[in-house]
Parts: structure tokens; C-alpha cells; sequence
């Protein structure tokens, strides 16, 4: 919250001293001695008529500004499926789960508003910086796919349980840079990095258990194709863990380099598996491997799998 005193001006209503001094309008000025944001000489004044002596110390808090509204986009995420209950999307890369204080369009529940019902759980209010109705888990900006999003708050809750409880299941398709074994399991704590904040790295600040099952579907000279399965949901897990194995997910910057192959880091929610929030039994959604994948795959000297199939 910005404060800001300035020393009042004799016989100048208050409002108009504060519009004067702070370069706002009379109405913005009005609106925060209505609000409780203005003493004089320390003292609460809650009328903008009030006439000022002169001499006197004004005080304005300015509270913190209200976010932009949410509001709906056309955005072309794809419904893989959908159900009184939950929808299943094909997330793109370059697309953020839900807003944030400095971003307001141009994610996944600006392009779900108005083409269906969200879940009001834990925050439903468009104008809230963490605006994230219907939002059960959140894949990176740059990863694409299998997303489940909740339609009214019983599915919410449920499906929240379900993977708190580590009852899905979380199939990824990556590229590694490097070499690994046919199959490996990475049995390798998460935690904050000590430096860059913004990362996450193996052991860090606060580490929690974390363990990803890979296993390499094709090859080509220093790179594989793989398959990873997290088991647990930490933040970054799948990028951490293939870097800490030897094989970085090709075009990732922060765990790993940039690559003239693909302009963000090569990997994608391919199948995800989970308990349907009414009757408990299994579902599975599945978002083909995108084309900036397969393509990359090839430019790197590989031969798609049959076991993936590519995009038409």
C-alpha cells in the first residue's frame, strides 16, 4: 500500500486538496476519504467536504489497484472431452492456467468463461488477482496438454482429493539431450534453488520426496525420446529430474539450453488417468504429441514412433 502526506492548504475542502496534491481526480479523491484511506493530524476524516485550517498533515494510504476484470477469449483451446462434471482440454504451450495479478487474458480460464460452467471453488472472483475457477492443477506456461478442469464444486473437491492423494496418473512425452537407460526411475528430492528463486533444483530449500518413472520409446545420436510418469506432483518435477539424469528436455532454458529445434522446452501431457469425481471409476484423456514436437524429434535425427501417434 503506497502512503502518501502532503501539508494542507488553508481553507481548501479536502477533496480538492487531495486531487491537488496527489494529481487524481476530485472523484478518485472523494473515493478515498470514503474509504477510510485519509487522516489529518492523524485522525480518521470521513468527509470529502471537510474544510482543511491550513498547516495541517494529510495522510492518504492508496490502496493497493483493483486487477482488471477477467473476462472471456476465444483462445482455440481444444475440449478433448466434457461432462456435467469436469472437461478435459488440450492445453497449447505459451498459455497460463489462470490469471495473475499482472496477467489478466490470454489463459486457460479466460478461454473456458463462457463456454461452460467453472467450479466456484476457493476463488470466484473476476477482479481477485489469483482468479481460478475451475482449475484442479496447472501444467508450466510452456508445457502443453492433458489439462481437467472442474465444473461446480463437488468435482472440484473431488478431484483436488484425487490427485493430493496421488490416485492419477500422469503420462508425459519429452526429448531428452543426452543418454539414459531403456527404463530408470528417478528417486531424487525437489526443492527451492538457493539462488534462482524462480527454479526449482534436486534437494534446495524445503525438498520434498519426488520420484518420476522414465522410459526411453526411441533414440536418435544423443537424444531420446521418453515417456516419463511422475509420482508425485512437485513444481518443474519431469524437467528436474530428466536434467539431474543427464538428459535435459531439449529447448528447456532454465534446467537446460535453448535449441534452434523448438522454441520452448519439448514436453507435453500426453494421457492422463483419474478417478471420475461422480462414480469414483477411471477415466483417461489423451492430447495427440503436438506438431512443434514431432517435428523437432525429426530435426534431431529421429524416427517417430509408431507407439505415439503424431498429429494428422
Amino acid at each position: 500500500m503506497e502512503i502518501e502526506s502532503f501539508d494542507a492548504p488553508a481553507g481548501e475542502r479536502l477533496d480538492v486538496a487531495i486531487a491537488q496534491a496527489l494529481a487524481t481526480s476530485r472523484t478518485a479523491a472523494k473515493d478515498l476519504v470514503d474509504g477510510g484511506h485519509v487522516t489529518v493530524d492523524g485522525a480518521p476524516v470521513g468527509k470529502p467536504a471537510t474544510t482543511l485550517r491550513g498547516g495541517e498533515i494529510v495522510t492518504v494510504q492508496r490502496p493497493p489497484a483493483t486487477p482488471a476484470l477477467v473476462e472471456p477469449e476465444d483462445l482455440g483451446v481444444e475440449v478433448l472431452y466434457q461432462d456435467d462434471d469436469l472437461a478435459a482440454i488440450d492445453k497449447p504451450p505459451g498459455v497460463v492456467a489462470h490469471p495473475t495479478a499482472s496477467v489478466r487474458t490470454g489463459t486457460v480460464v479466460n478461454a473456458l468463461l463462457g463456454r461452460m460452467e467453472l467450479a466456484k471453488e476457493d476463488v470466484y472472483d473476476p477482479h481477485r488477482e489469483d482468479y481460478r475457477p475451475g482449475i484442479v492443477h496447472r501444467l508450466d506456461k510452456d508445457t502443453s496438454g492433458v489439462m481437467v478442469v472442474a465444473k461446480h464444486d463437488a468435482a472440484h473437491r473431488a478431484l483436488a482429493d484425487a490427485f493430493k492423494k496421488r490416485h492419477t496418473v500422469k503420462e508425459y512425452v519429452a526429448i531428452g539431450v543426452g543418454d539414459l537407460p531403456d527404463e530408470v526411475e528417478v528417486d531424487a528430492p525437489i526443492g527451492r534453488h538457493p539462488v534462482r528463486r524462480q527454479s526449482m533444483t534436486v534437494g534446495g530449500g524445503n525438498a520434498k520426496p519426488a520420484t518420476t518413472r522414465v522410459r526411453v520409446v526411441a533414440r536418435a545420436a544423443g537424444y531420446v525420446l521418453v515417456k516419463a510418469t511422475p509420482r508425485s506432483g512437485r513444481t518443474h518435477q519431469i524437467r528436474v529430474h530428466l536434467a539431474h539424469a543427464g538428459a535435459p528436455i531439449l529447448g528447456d532454458v532454465v534446467y537446460g539450453r535453448a535449441s534452434g529445434a523448438i522454441a520452448r522446452q519439448a514436453l507435453h501431457a500426453w494421457r492422463l488417468t483419474l478417478p471420475h469425481p461422480r462414480d469414483h471409476q477411471a477415466i483417461a484423456f489423451r492430447a495427440d504429441v503436438p506438431a512443434d514436437v514431432v517435428a523437432a524429434w525429426t530435426a534431431v535425427g529421429g524416427a517417430w514412433p509408431d507407439e505415439l501417434d503424431a498429429p494428422d
